[in-house]
């Protein structure tokens, strides 16, 4: 391992779980995101950052989508509400909407949006009027996921058709799901809907597709530190800096 590598990764195990390690516009990582990218069950901000950096880094360079990556916290408001319709209001303005990426968390307990055990996601075509679930377990959060779907279709006024996608990749451990959801979320969102061709019938399949779960958290792991290097240079290029804060891209 390289000398930067191994002291990169000395000061992540040094770090308190609740230091701040990233501010990422609307995103704050901890150090214990951070160790949970490493090797464990992935956190909710773990997903909503690569959600934002998906929106920030690829969905500028598609100026005519209308693409909504829904939030983990977004996601668990919409599951948790007694009265769905109330909340359209903390909600993204789906008006205009072609399609809509939703993590799906089995967390049952309303104080805690990652409380659960198991991610999958949920891809809801509005334009097909389709929800497409994508499960690394088997079915294990197709209740939840189907539950989902019923209510996001109460926010958009349009019935939904459920598909279980029987052909998703499957994890081979117990901590894998939230990498899946991040790794299929990026396929789907840039091969599959963001370079269809006009008019061009899209397959949400993903037979044969092969999830590389442990290159996956080293390249999401790469970029946090990509861009933790970037906010230590503004840091320390501006007269205003603070080095109680954390690295911060905005």
């Amino acid at each position: 391992m390289p000398f930067r590598q191994r002291v990169a990764r000395h000061f992540v195990d040094s770090l308190s779980p609740t230091t701040p390690y990233l501010s990422y516009h609307d995103i704050m990582l901890t150090g214990d995101d951070i160790k949970a990218l490493r090797s464990d069950w992935l956190t909710d901000s773990n997903i909503a950052f690569w959600e934002e950096w998906l929106e920030r880094e690829i969905l500028p360079k598609y100026p005519r989508a209308r693409i909504v990556l829904l939030r983990p916290s977004m996601t668990f408001l919409l599951m948790q509400a007694v009265d769905v319709k109330s909340i359209g209001s903390a909600l993204p303005d789906f008006s205009k909407t072609t399609h809509i990426f939703l993590p799906i968390n089995d967390a049952r307990d309303g104080g805690s949006a990652d409380g659960g055990t198991h991610w999958s996601l949920l891809l809801v075509s509005v334009i097909d009027k389709v929800a497409f679930h994508y499960d690394s377990l088997g079915g294990a959060n197709c209740y939840e996921a189907q539950k989902c779907a019923d209510r996001l279709s109460k926010i958009l006024g349009i019935p939904l058709k459920f598909t279980q996608m029987e052909d998703c990749p499957q994890q081979e451990n117990s901590s894998d799901c939230g990498v899946f959801v991040c790794i299929l979320m990026r396929h789907l969102l840039i091969k599959r809907l963001l370079n269809a061709n006009y008019n061009e019938k899209v397959s949400m399949s993903m037979a044969g597709k092969v999830i590389d779960s442990h290159g996956g958290r080293k390249e999401m792991l790469k970029i946090i530190e990509s861009l933790r290097k970037e906010g230590e240079r503004r840091r320390s290029a501006s007269p205003y800096a603070n080095s109680d804060t954390p690295p911060r891209i905005e």
